[in-house]
Protein backbone atom coordinates (compact mmCIF):
# COMPACT_ATOMS: atom_id res chain seq x y z
CA UNK A 1 0.00 0.00 0.00
CA UNK A 2 1.46 3.31 -1.05
CA UNK A 3 1.26 5.75 1.87
CA UNK A 4 0.70 8.94 -0.11
CA UNK A 5 -2.67 10.47 0.88
CA UNK A 6 -3.27 7.61 3.35
CA UNK A 7 -3.97 8.05 7.09
CA UNK A 8 -1.53 6.06 9.22
CA UNK A 9 -1.60 5.66 13.02
CA UNK A 10 1.83 5.27 14.65
CA UNK A 11 2.33 4.21 18.27
CA UNK A 12 5.41 5.40 20.14
CA UNK A 13 5.55 8.42 17.82
CA UNK A 14 7.10 10.64 20.48
CA UNK A 15 10.66 9.37 20.16
CA UNK A 16 13.08 6.97 18.47
CA UNK A 17 11.86 4.84 15.57
CA UNK A 18 8.26 5.96 16.01
CA UNK A 19 9.29 9.58 15.55
CA UNK A 20 11.32 8.81 12.43
CA UNK A 21 8.56 6.61 11.01
CA UNK A 22 6.11 9.48 11.47
CA UNK A 23 8.45 11.97 9.79
CA UNK A 24 9.10 9.55 6.92
CA UNK A 25 5.38 9.03 6.36
CA UNK A 26 4.71 12.76 6.40
CA UNK A 27 7.53 13.29 3.93
CA UNK A 28 5.90 10.80 1.58
CA UNK A 29 2.56 12.60 1.67
CA UNK A 30 0.73 10.60 4.32
CA UNK A 31 -1.36 11.96 7.16
CA UNK A 32 -0.23 10.71 10.55
CA UNK A 33 -1.96 10.21 13.88
CA UNK A 34 0.79 9.95 16.47
CA UNK A 35 0.07 8.06 19.69
CA UNK A 36 2.36 8.11 22.71
CA UNK A 37 2.14 8.24 26.48
CA UNK A 38 4.53 11.22 26.32
CA UNK A 39 2.66 14.24 24.94
CA UNK A 40 5.77 16.46 24.99
CA UNK A 41 7.55 13.92 22.80
CA UNK A 42 4.68 13.97 20.33
CA UNK A 43 4.78 17.76 20.18
CA UNK A 44 8.51 17.59 19.45
CA UNK A 45 7.90 15.17 16.57
CA UNK A 46 5.25 17.47 15.13
CA UNK A 47 7.60 20.44 15.46
CA UNK A 48 10.39 18.54 13.68
CA UNK A 49 8.02 17.89 10.78
CA UNK A 50 7.98 21.60 9.94
CA UNK A 51 5.25 22.51 7.44
CA UNK A 52 4.26 18.84 7.23
CA UNK A 53 3.31 18.98 10.91
CA UNK A 54 -0.11 20.32 9.95
CA UNK A 55 -0.90 16.84 8.63
CA UNK A 56 -0.10 15.18 11.96
CA UNK A 57 -2.58 14.81 14.81
CA UNK A 58 -1.43 14.00 18.34
CA UNK A 59 -3.06 11.74 20.88
CA UNK A 60 -1.70 10.95 24.33
CA UNK A 61 -2.41 7.29 25.04
CA UNK A 62 -1.43 4.44 27.35
CA UNK A 63 -1.70 1.43 25.05
CA UNK A 64 -1.99 -0.95 28.01
CA UNK A 65 -5.43 0.50 28.76
CA UNK A 66 -7.79 -1.47 26.52
CA UNK A 67 -10.77 0.85 26.94
CA UNK A 68 -8.60 3.87 26.17
CA UNK A 69 -7.24 2.20 23.02
CA UNK A 70 -10.77 1.36 21.84
CA UNK A 71 -11.79 4.98 22.35
CA UNK A 72 -8.63 6.19 20.58
CA UNK A 73 -9.53 4.06 17.56
CA UNK A 74 -12.94 5.72 17.33
CA UNK A 75 -11.43 9.19 17.74
CA UNK A 76 -8.70 8.49 15.17
CA UNK A 77 -11.27 7.68 12.49
CA UNK A 78 -13.04 10.98 13.21
CA UNK A 79 -9.86 13.07 12.94
CA UNK A 80 -9.33 12.51 9.20
CA UNK A 81 -12.52 10.63 8.34
CA UNK A 82 -10.75 7.27 8.01
CA UNK A 83 -7.68 5.27 8.98
CA UNK A 84 -5.82 3.25 6.34
CA UNK A 85 -3.04 1.72 8.40
CA UNK A 86 -1.50 1.26 11.83
CA UNK A 87 2.14 0.82 12.76
CA UNK A 88 2.50 -0.78 16.19
CA UNK A 89 5.94 0.45 17.11
CA UNK A 90 5.66 1.30 20.84
CA UNK A 91 7.59 -0.98 23.16
CA UNK A 92 10.01 -1.25 26.06
CA UNK A 93 12.85 -3.52 27.14
CA UNK A 94 13.70 -4.83 30.60
CA UNK A 95 16.67 -4.51 32.91
CA UNK A 96 19.31 -7.13 32.11
CA UNK A 97 18.09 -9.58 34.75
CA UNK A 98 17.72 -13.39 34.45
CA UNK A 99 14.37 -15.16 34.76
CA UNK A 100 15.11 -16.37 38.28
CA UNK A 101 15.50 -12.81 39.61
CA UNK A 102 12.87 -10.88 37.65
CA UNK A 103 9.86 -9.63 39.62
CA UNK A 104 6.41 -10.50 38.30
CA UNK A 105 5.32 -6.86 38.16
CA UNK A 106 8.18 -6.11 35.75
CA UNK A 107 7.35 -9.15 33.62
CA UNK A 108 3.72 -8.03 33.44
CA UNK A 109 4.74 -4.48 32.47
CA UNK A 110 6.86 -5.75 29.56
CA UNK A 111 4.12 -8.10 28.35
CA UNK A 112 1.37 -5.49 28.78
CA UNK A 113 3.13 -2.85 26.69
CA UNK A 114 4.81 -5.00 24.05
CA UNK A 115 2.19 -7.71 23.48
CA UNK A 116 -1.14 -6.59 24.90
CA UNK A 117 -0.65 -3.02 23.69
CA UNK A 118 -0.15 -4.35 20.16
CA UNK A 119 -3.10 -6.73 20.52
CA UNK A 120 -5.43 -3.95 21.74
CA UNK A 121 -4.43 -1.75 18.81
CA UNK A 122 -5.01 -4.51 16.27
CA UNK A 123 -8.35 -5.57 17.74
CA UNK A 124 -9.59 -1.99 18.04
CA UNK A 125 -8.63 -0.80 14.55
CA UNK A 126 -9.17 -3.98 12.49
CA UNK A 127 -12.97 -3.69 12.07
CA UNK A 128 -12.51 -0.25 10.50
CA UNK A 129 -9.51 -1.29 8.40
CA UNK A 130 -11.57 -4.11 6.89
CA UNK A 131 -13.96 -1.49 5.48
CA UNK A 132 -11.22 0.38 3.61
CA UNK A 133 -10.43 -0.26 -0.07
CA UNK A 134 -6.86 -0.97 0.97
CA UNK A 135 -5.30 -1.12 4.44
CA UNK A 136 -2.13 -2.26 6.19
CA UNK A 137 -1.06 -3.35 9.69
CA UNK A 138 2.61 -3.27 10.67
CA UNK A 139 3.64 -4.94 13.92
CA UNK A 140 7.15 -4.32 15.21
CA UNK A 141 8.61 -7.47 16.72
CA UNK A 142 12.36 -7.82 17.33
CA UNK A 143 15.48 -9.83 16.60
CA UNK A 144 14.92 -11.02 20.18
CA UNK A 145 11.82 -12.89 18.98
CA UNK A 146 13.97 -15.51 17.22
CA UNK A 147 17.28 -14.95 19.04
CA UNK A 148 16.40 -14.22 22.70
CA UNK A 149 19.21 -12.34 24.44
CA UNK A 150 20.21 -13.71 27.87
CA UNK A 151 18.97 -11.24 30.47
CA UNK A 152 16.25 -10.03 28.09
CA UNK A 153 14.19 -13.21 28.12
CA UNK A 154 10.82 -11.62 28.84
CA UNK A 155 11.40 -8.90 26.25
CA UNK A 156 12.12 -11.69 23.76
CA UNK A 157 9.03 -13.60 24.90
CA UNK A 158 6.81 -10.53 24.43
CA UNK A 159 8.17 -9.94 20.94
CA UNK A 160 7.85 -13.63 20.05
CA UNK A 161 4.19 -13.31 21.04
CA UNK A 162 3.87 -10.33 18.67
CA UNK A 163 5.46 -12.46 15.95
CA UNK A 164 3.02 -15.33 16.50
CA UNK A 165 0.06 -12.94 16.57
CA UNK A 166 1.16 -11.33 13.31
CA UNK A 167 1.89 -14.57 11.47
CA UNK A 168 -1.42 -16.08 12.57
CA UNK A 169 -3.22 -13.03 11.25
CA UNK A 170 -1.40 -13.28 7.93
CA UNK A 171 -3.39 -16.41 7.15
CA UNK A 172 -6.62 -14.96 8.50
CA UNK A 173 -6.36 -11.78 6.44
CA UNK A 174 -4.97 -13.31 3.25
CA UNK A 175 -8.19 -12.97 1.27
CA UNK A 176 -9.09 -9.52 2.58
CA UNK A 177 -8.12 -5.96 1.70
CA UNK A 178 -5.85 -5.74 4.77
CA UNK A 179 -2.15 -6.49 4.35
CA UNK A 180 0.03 -7.22 7.37
CA UNK A 181 3.78 -7.02 7.96
CA UNK A 182 6.07 -8.02 10.81
CA UNK A 183 9.24 -6.06 11.51
CA UNK A 184 12.40 -7.47 13.07
CA UNK A 185 14.81 -4.69 14.09
CA UNK A 186 18.29 -5.50 15.31
CA UNK A 187 20.23 -2.90 17.30
CA UNK A 188 18.76 0.55 16.58
CA UNK A 189 20.21 3.75 18.06
CA UNK A 190 17.25 4.89 20.15
CA UNK A 191 16.79 5.78 23.81
CA UNK A 192 14.54 2.78 24.47
CA UNK A 193 16.66 1.83 27.48
CA UNK A 194 16.23 5.30 28.97
CA UNK A 195 12.48 5.39 28.32
CA UNK A 196 12.10 1.85 29.65
CA UNK A 197 13.74 2.83 32.94
CA UNK A 198 16.68 0.44 32.56
CA UNK A 199 19.21 0.94 35.35
CA UNK A 200 22.37 2.71 34.21
CA UNK A 201 20.92 3.50 30.78
CA UNK A 202 22.78 6.18 28.83
CA UNK A 203 21.23 8.34 26.13
CA UNK A 204 22.45 7.92 22.55
CA UNK A 205 22.54 11.70 22.14
CA UNK A 206 26.03 12.91 21.28
CA UNK A 207 26.92 9.81 19.27
CA UNK A 208 27.43 10.24 15.54
CA UNK A 209 26.16 8.13 12.66
CA UNK A 210 29.77 7.02 12.19
CA UNK A 211 29.86 5.75 15.79
CA UNK A 212 26.73 3.70 15.14
CA UNK A 213 28.13 2.34 11.87
CA UNK A 214 31.31 1.15 13.59
CA UNK A 215 29.23 -0.75 16.14
CA UNK A 216 26.85 -2.23 13.56
CA UNK A 217 23.94 -0.18 14.93
CA UNK A 218 21.18 1.11 12.64
CA UNK A 219 20.05 4.74 12.95
CA UNK A 220 16.33 5.37 13.57
CA UNK A 221 16.12 7.24 10.25
CA UNK A 222 17.43 4.27 8.28
CA UNK A 223 15.20 1.90 10.27
CA UNK A 224 12.16 4.05 9.49
CA UNK A 225 12.93 4.13 5.77
CA UNK A 226 13.34 0.34 5.76
CA UNK A 227 10.01 -0.14 7.55
CA UNK A 228 7.96 2.28 5.46
CA UNK A 229 9.50 1.07 2.20
CA UNK A 230 8.79 -2.53 3.21
CA UNK A 231 5.22 -1.59 4.04
CA UNK A 232 4.75 0.07 0.65
CA UNK A 233 6.23 -2.98 -1.09
CA UNK A 234 3.80 -5.27 0.74
CA UNK A 235 6.53 -7.31 2.43
CA UNK A 236 5.39 -9.77 5.06
CA UNK A 237 8.79 -9.84 6.80
CA UNK A 238 10.87 -6.68 7.18
CA UNK A 239 14.35 -7.14 8.65
CA UNK A 240 16.08 -3.99 9.92
CA UNK A 241 19.85 -3.91 10.23
CA UNK A 242 22.79 -5.97 9.05
CA UNK A 243 23.11 -7.54 12.51
CA UNK A 244 19.54 -8.83 12.37
CA UNK A 245 20.03 -10.29 8.89
CA UNK A 246 23.14 -12.11 10.06
CA UNK A 247 21.49 -13.44 13.22
CA UNK A 248 18.39 -14.51 11.28
CA UNK A 249 20.57 -16.67 9.03
CA UNK A 250 22.69 -18.01 11.90
CA UNK A 251 19.68 -19.01 14.02
CA UNK A 252 18.22 -20.93 11.08
CA UNK A 253 21.37 -22.89 10.17
CA UNK A 254 23.08 -23.24 13.57
CA UNK A 255 20.74 -22.19 16.42
CA UNK A 256 22.76 -23.78 19.25
CA UNK A 257 25.93 -22.03 18.08
CA UNK A 258 24.01 -18.76 17.75
CA UNK A 259 22.67 -18.95 21.31
CA UNK A 260 26.14 -19.79 22.62
CA UNK A 261 27.61 -16.73 20.89
CA UNK A 262 24.85 -14.50 22.28
CA UNK A 263 25.51 -15.78 25.80
CA UNK A 264 29.27 -15.18 25.41
CA UNK A 265 28.74 -11.61 24.20
CA UNK A 266 26.36 -10.76 27.05
CA UNK A 267 28.70 -12.32 29.63
CA UNK A 268 31.58 -10.23 28.28
CA UNK A 269 29.52 -7.02 28.30
CA UNK A 270 28.42 -7.46 31.89
CA UNK A 271 31.92 -8.26 33.11
CA UNK A 272 33.30 -4.95 31.79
Amino acid sequence: MKVKDKVIVVTGAGNGMGREISLNLLGKGAKVIGLDINLDGLKKTQEMAGDKGQFMKLMQLDITNREAVEKAAEESVKLFGAVDGIINNAGIIQDFIPVSKMEYRTIERVMNINFYGTLYMVKSFLPHLLTRPQAHIVNVSSMGAFAPVPGQTFYGASKAAVRALTEGMMGELMDTNVEISEVFPGAVATDIQVHSGVKGAVSVEGYSDEDFKKNNVTTPKVAAETIVSGMEAGKWKIIVGKDCKQMDLLMRIAPRFGMKKLAEVMKKLHSM
